[in-house]
């Protein structure tokens, strides 16, 4: 049995656990949230209960396994609890970096650092109760304006339109950079916003984008066969709106005497056919969205502060072409023209944003295969045990969450989810989940005394 680390516990790191733990190896997750779930649970959709509980049985199966060892509320990288040459010190047989894309895509554009300007990852982790965004200011106003044509724009939409329980928003208005037929998001997911939908206003903006859209071969009069099938459905005006505003880009953000949003100035764009497909291209024309708030879904980008090598957005994999397979996977350093010696991503990690739970399954799976070939082939390195990585830790100072931690937290939850006639209830700060755990501790030892 050698002993493997795996960085990160969402569905990526977990899947890849489960691969590795089968195979007979000893796995230590090292994750920077207490909870385990990454995405499963702080991206998914707040009510969809039946996928985020069915996925954290999944996992619960996963964790429970014998050679799995977990050390949740440990962040990894340059100015975290540990240090990549750290856990090299620890000597484990392999590395496998699971952190998803934590970084934060910027628009480039003036004013983009303004109050009242979010990068949807960040929103969702908010609206979702990511601890690591607890005390963070994501006010939002009456007009919002949402960057992006996806399924992340649904589901913001979704919440200031429908859930968000402060309901300040009066209008949502997508800006997207090309045109209505270039529509990401899946119906499934738009059924839930489309009655919010201001119909003589979406019709007004299919007039003004007309010509512009047979220029580039596409009738307008399709749009209800194809993206928005709403159009066929009798209408009755339901608040708050829903506006889409297409062809357009952000170019700079203005604000107020406060430093807030208060307008969004867009370059024009105008479609061209690309063979197959279709690509916007920006004009000279410019306008202006009247907006106090703005969330931009463009995509994420992987956290450079881990410390492994970084560019284009992302962590530096194997560009050999001998090793095209495993190098896809294995980090790799410009630097010195070598492989960083049994280190490698899996998941959102190796590729950010690429698909959702199963995609990120599959690539970890895969991976691992990998992994699997490059553990047999090295001499077991007397890794570290267990316990001696949660000394280092907490030597730190850090209070450390492992499985049988994440047993009390969930009786916790569970207690106050019944008591408040709850679905399911989870804390939104680890100060919380900490002194949660340490009071079903203090019970657990209290009956355990009396019997």
């Amino acid at each position: 049995m050698k002993t493997v680390f795996v960085i990160g516990a969402g569905p990526a790191g977990l899947y890849a656990t489960h691969k590795l733990a089968l195979a007979g190896h000893r796995v230590v997750i090292i994750n920077r949230d207490i909870k385990p779930g990454g995405l499963a649970e702080y991206g998914i959709y707040p009510v969809k209960e039946k996928m985020k509980g069915g996925l954290r049985k999944q996992f619960a199966k996963m964790l429970d396994m014998p050679n799995v060892f977990y050390f949740g509320h440990v962040s990894v990288g340059e100015g975290y609890a540990l240090h990549l040459d750290e856990l090299h010190a620890l000597n484990p047989a392999a590395i496998v970096f699971a952190v998803g894309a934590q970084g934060t895509k910027r628009l480039g554009i003036p004013g983009e650092d303004a109050h009242g300007v979010y990068a949807a990852k960040d929103f969702v982790y908010h609206y979702n109760r990511l601890p690591l965004m607890e005390g963070r200011d994501f006010s939002t106003g009456k007009r919002v304006a949402i960057v992006g044509m996806g399924n992340v724009m649904v589901d913001i939409a979704r919440w200031l339109l429908l859930d968000d329980p402060e309901r300040t928003a009066e209008e949502v208005i997508v800006v997207a950079r090309r045109g209505p037929f270039e529509a990401k998001f899946d119906h499934r997911e738009f059924v839930h916003v489309e009655r919010h939908l201001v119909r003589n206003a979406f019709e007004a903006e299919l007039g003004r984008l007309r010509e512009m859209l047979a220029a580039a071969g596409q009738d307008v009069s399709q749009v209800s066969e194809t993206t928005f099938s709403v159009l066929k459905q009798a209408y009755t005006e339901e608040l708050p709106r829903l506006l889409f505003r297409f062809l357009c880009s952000p170019r700079a953000i203005h604000t107020d005497a406060d430093g807030r949003i208060c307008r969004l100035e867009v370059t024009e764009n105008i479609l061209e056919r690309k063979g197959n497909d279709t690509a916007a291209r920006a004009t000279t024309q410019t306008a202006s969205i009247d907006v106090d708030t703005m969330i931009f879904a463009i995509g994420d980008v992987a956290d450079s502060k881990v410390g492994l090598p970084y560019a284009n957005s992302g962590y530096v994999t194997n560009p050999s072409q001998q090793q095209a397979e495993r190098g896809a996977y294995e980090v790799y350093d410009p630097a010195t023209g070598k492989v960083l010696e049994g280190t490698f991503v899996v998941g959102w990690a190796r590729k950010a944003s690429e698909g959702l739970v199963g995609v990120a399954r599959f690539d970890a799976e895969h991976g691992v295969v990998h992994v699997l070939k490059y553990v047999e082939g090295v001499p077991d390195r007397g890794s570290a045990p267990p316990a001696e990585i949660q000394r280092l830790v907490e030597s730190k100072g850090l209070p450390v969450v492992n499985k049988e931690d994440l047993g009390f937290l969930h009786q916790a939850e569970e207690r106050i989810a019944q008591e408040r006639g709850l679905p399911s209830f989870k804390f939104g700060d680890d100060a919380s989940m900490l002194a949660a755990i340490g009071e079903e501790k203090a019970k657990a030892g209290a009956t355990a005394s009396r019997s």
